[in-house]
């Protein structure tokens, strides 16, 4: 193996959202195969990649169900990364959450990132890879001050984070890497008609995302562990 993603397997949640479609298309660009994990019975009709030589895509893939998480795992040969960009948001002023609502996010970004850096890890142990791990946390699971309005979210986020730094001071004699990128704004179709008022060039483009997130999952990464990238723009 090169030092480049060439013919390298990299799992991608969330690959068929605004930012994996361009994390999925760097990855791509590199010559990497990426299993993308998709909760429904087919890709969205947006995602670019549908019937791309080296997209393998998978369905019905609930990643808050263990052994849906597992069982795909297993069905990736030769696994040297795995990006987790599947998640959600929600915010409420915290009178008005409803315990529901915070499960859902607990479960939405923390449980369905621990199952699958779990799966990734067991697969790598077992092939004595020396892989990487990419997880997204937030700004707000970093600066918790800007949790305010958004608990659940930043709750949730925090744990992506903490968990990221423990699995990388865990993982460090087995040569496996583990970090995460925590954007402030991603500048999305979503966030723009969420949002038509705000300044868009302050929020991070899709394509310096993916930049960030392609490099940590690469074997040029070599040395970053246990580090929490802020992704902030000009925010």
């Amino acid at each position: 193996m090169t030092d480049t993603l060439d013919g390298r397997h990299v799992v991608v949640t969330g690959g068929t959202g605004a930012l994996g479609g361009a994390v999925v298309g760097k990855l791509l660009e590199q010559g990497a195969v990426c299993h993308v994990p998709n909760a429904h019975a087919a890709a969205p009709a947006h995602f670019p990649f549908p019937a791309h030589e080296r997209v393998m895509l998978a369905h019905n893939v609930d990643l808050a169900d263990p052994a849906k998480v597992d069982a795909f795992y297993a069905s990736v040969t030769d696994l040297w990364a795995s990006i987790h960009l599947a998640g959600g948001f929600t915010a409420a002023p915290v009178e008005k959450i409803e315990p529901a609502s915070f499960t859902e996010m607990m479960d939405t970004n923390a449980r369905t990132t621990f199952l699958c850096c779990r799966a990734a890890i067991r697969s790598m142990l077992e092939s004595s890879v020396s892989g990487r791990i990419v997880n997204v946390t937030a700004r707000a699971g970093l600066d918790l001050r800007r949790g305010s309005g958004m608990v659940a979210y930043a709750a949730s986020k925090a744990a992506v984070a903490a968990m990221t730094v423990a699995m990388a001071e865990e993982l460090k004699g087995k040569g496996i890497l583990v970090n995460a990128v925590a954007p402030s704004t991603l500048d999305t179709p979503a966030t723009r008609a969420d949002m038509p008022a705000a300044d868009f060039g302050k929020w991070v483009s899709l394509e310096a995302a993916a930049e960030a997130i392609a490099y940590l999952a690469s074997p040029a990464n070599l040395a970053m562990s246990g580090t929490l990238v802020p992704l902030y723009g000009r925010a």
